[in-house]
């Protein structure tokens, strides 16, 4: 599996970003926000890369701060400047989520996501690119359930799925049952741990059982990429910025994913 990693939660700035992934031997990054900005607010000439492969831009599309309520304008302008950054970038990955609810009954929340999510697809596969939800904030990702039928109505190849190892901790599920569900789908992978709080630590410290979920995705035949998303320095959605070890960390913790990856096959070269 290729790794990667959302640059942000290592650096704000992208010198940084490009930096601690290079350390860890690693040649392509996911982008999601840079000094700050998220990557819809900036000019397609601002994003400079030269020799980095870009494997996923992270939007704002469905999360945690555009309930199902926001317009859907919103989304699809920042829609259209990510599909603008993809093509420069030669990336085919937009991740986005399926919108908190705002008071509305539960079938007509999901009625409105289904439709939003429908449009957004026919816009991105019209351009080329394809749309991943990730098992985070809003109504397809509160179970498998809502997930495959989102898969199912959507019925677009411009939709896939994004799976977070660690986004069960927090949101009180366990996300290797959810993964057996839906494994299939997935075609791209946030690694990250924690303990119940949730409390952040490195890949295969925590109780995300993150070390199973790789199994069970090499065992699936999954060919993507894994990203580094450790949480440990960075959190958008609490206002946790940067501390002065943000780099350090996210070093150790790409380590600590690559040792989880590197015990997965010695395991697997003994078992035959």
């Amino acid at each position: 599996m290729r790794r990667t990693g959302i640059g942000d939660e290592a650096a704000p700035d992208l010198a940084g970003q490009l930096a601690a992934v290079r350390r860890l031997g690693w040649s392509a990054i996911e982008l999601r926000t840079v000094d700050g900005v998220w990557l819809a607010d900036l000019r397609p000439d601002q994003l400079e890369l030269a020799g980095t492969e870009v494997v996923c831009l992270a939007s704002r599309i469905g999360n945690w701060s555009r309930p199902i309520s926001t317009p859907l304008a919103a989304d699809l302008a920042e829609l259209d400047r990510l599909i603008e950054h993809c093509h420069r970038l030669r990336c085919r990955y937009v991740r986005i989520m399926s919108y908190p609810n705002d008071g509305l009954p539960e079938a007509e929340w999901a009625r409105r996501v289904i439709d939003r999510i429908a449009a957004l697809a026919e816009l991105a596969g019209a351009a080329g690119i394809t749309l991943l939800h990730e098992n985070c904030s809003g109504w397809a990702g509160a179970s498998a359930a809502n997930t495959l039928r989102l898969l199912e109505e959507v019925g677009s190849p411009a939709l896939k799925l994004l799976f977070d190892t660690g986004n069960g901790i927090s949101a009180g599920y366990e996300a290797y049952d959810l993964l057996t569900r839906i494994a299939g789908h997935v075609a791209h992978v946030h690694v990250k741990d924690a303990v119940a709080g949730p409390v952040y630590t490195v890949p295969g410290a925590g109780q995300a059982r993150v070390a199973d979920c790789l199994r069970l995705l090499l065992d699936q035949g999954y060919t993507g990429a894994l990203s580094l998303e450790p949480h440990l320095a960075l959190r958008p959605h609490e206002g946790l910025q940067h501390s002065g070890e943000a780099a350090e960390s996210y070093h150790q913790a790409g380590l600590a994913l690559e040792a989880l990856l590197s015990q997965e096959m010695s395991r697997r070269v003994a078992t035959g």
